[in-house]
């Protein structure tokens, strides 16, 4: 089977589920996440059958991959997907609370949340295998506006809107930039494969000074989808102030698929030496300064939406010091488990938040009395965002830190080391709320068996990934980042 009936498939079961919402009684919304996350298993494990060899050669391989890295990130995006909207399922409450006010009979209004990550994940899927520009500017626009929608999905909560505003104000920004820089780049060369550029960006000697404004300005723009410094602004409102599900599936899959992209994409101007002098030294700068930002800033958040807020803006520049080191395997590898223990912090704050009615980290107060196994889950996971030994976050952080020690980045590493102990103290100030402070309510608080279900599986992928971490570096382990077919690499003229 070919791989590109994949997202055939995805946006084939989100517009059934669109159109059979409306024979879905108001009260079972919570079959459509069920069918939507039950197909979407379906397609991941169709992963494993497809043939890369049966892409049609005329139509569809020319703007589309599927070597090892698109193939991978496909599957995170499909298992964040997955657990996004089992997380929506039990969030539900809130989601209409959020969606219909004090309206206690209005009962729908919910389906949307579960139909259009849908439609996100297979965007997200394109991205990671477009090798064309064209291609991969459709497949960002189709994920931004799905997240447009979502994030102010619960239209009666005022920090819900504010934070939809601001990420469609920013979104729309970085959409022209994107825009813009490719027009120049493709000005430069005359091309919009990545592949054609891949062979003749590295030994073009003309058109530097053009090629290398288009490339900073794909850069801004993918800098703000990743969350990189300066153009990072947007991710603690909007985290906050979105529904816990939709700031979980943003701090997952949207960047997983954007990291993909920003590395296929810088690969062949890194390759050209006048290009990489210049290019360098600015992502160097961009990825001290948000390691820097992210985990200064996090130290004085009390609210767990934006202390994860600013984490995810401290990773995004562990992300970019990896692929500085041009070893994308590490990079990979720590994007998988950042999937794993940052799902599992979400679907704790989703039950919290649930059970007392805010997320602040006060409201963690004695977790550990009121439910040890989910006191547990996340202490593994905050120890893995921190970087603890024998968890899949210290094999990322260990592996990214070290290809940049072999690509001579010392001043980077004596930035990130520095940066990483400060993130031991915030990540710990959450262990902290819940073994050493008083909960306000010594009641057991409840958690669902699909909760828990989905919490084991994370934390067990966390535990797993950092005892034997080969396991997930076997899936892409020696594979270019830009697939280069033999005909492009014959063919391919340099303007």
């Amino acid at each position: 089977m070919s791989p590109h009936y994949l997202e055939i498939f995805v946006i084939g079961l989100a517009l059934t589920l669109l159109m059979a919402d409306a024979f879905f009684p108001a009260r079972e919304k919570r079959v459509i996440a069920w069918i939507g996350a039950s197909g979407l298993a379906i397609v991941f494990g169709l992963l494993f059958v497809v043939d890369p060899a049966a892409l049609p050669p005329d139509t569809i391989a020319p703007y589309y991959s599927a070597d090892p890295h698109a193939l991978f990130f496909k599957g995170l995006a499909l298992i964040a997907t997955i657990f996004v909207l089992l997380l929506g399922c039990d969030f539900m409450p809130v989601l209409r609370r959020g969606i219909n006010g004090a309206d206690n009979d209005r009962k729908g209004g919910v389906a949307e949340s579960f139909i259009l990550p849908l439609f996100a994940c297979a965007g997200m899927m394109w991205m990671a295998s477009a090798t064309d520009l064209i291609f991969l500017f459709l497949s960002l626009e189709l994920v931004t506006i799905s997240f447009y929608v979502l994030v102010a999905s619960m239209r009666r909560q005022v920090g819900s809107l504010e934070a939809g505003v601001k990420y469609l104000l920013l979104g729309a920004l970085s959409t022209g930039m994107l825009v813009y820089g490719i027009t120049w780049v493709f000005g430069a060369t005359g091309m919009t494969k990545m592949s054609q550029l891949a062979v003749a960006v590295p030994g073009m000697t003309d058109n530097i000074a053009a090629l290398t404004f288009g490339s900073m300005l794909v850069l801004a723009a993918l800098a703000f989808k990743v969350g990189l410094f300066p153009f990072h602004s947007w991710i603690p409102d909007v985290y906050q102030g979105a529904p816990t599900p939709v700031t979980a599936f943003l701090a997952v899959a949207s960047k997983a698929a954007a990291v993909l992209v920003l590395a296929r994409f810088l690969d062949p101007f890194l390759n050209n030496p006048e290009i990489a002098a210049k290019l360098i030294p600015v992502l160097g700068v961009i990825s001290g300064a948000t390691l820097l930002f992210g985990n200064l800033g996090a130290l004085g958040q009390y609210n767990f939406k934006r202390l994860m807020a600013y984490s995810s803006i401290a990773h995004a520049g562990f992300l970019l010091l990896g692929i500085l080191g041009r070893d994308f395997t590490l990079v990979s590898f720590y994007l998988g488990a950042y999937v794993c223990m940052t799902l599992a912090a979400f679907f704790a704050i989703s039950i919290v938040r649930r059970s007392v009615g805010r997320d602040d980290l006060s409201a963690f107060n004695g977790l550990a009395r009121r439910n040890p196994a989910l006191a547990f889950t996340l202490v593994v996971s905050a120890a893995s965002l921190a970087g603890v030994p024998l968890t899949a976050g210290f094999i990322g952080k260990f592996g990214v830190l070290m290809g940049a020690v072999n690509a001579g980045y010392w001043p980077l590493v004596a930035v990130a080391v520095p940066a990483a102990a400060v993130g031991f103290y915030y990540y710990f100030k959450i262990v902290r709320h819940m073994f050493w402070e008083k909960p306000d309510d010594l009641e057991p608080l409840p958690v669902g068996r699909l909760s828990t279900t989905a919490l084991a599986l994370l934390t067990a992928g966390t535990l797993v990934l950092g005892f034997y971490p080969r396991l997930l570096e076997r899936a892409i382990q020696d594979a270019p980042i830009v697939p280069i077919p033999a005909a492009t690499a014959n063919t391919a003229d340099t303007p």
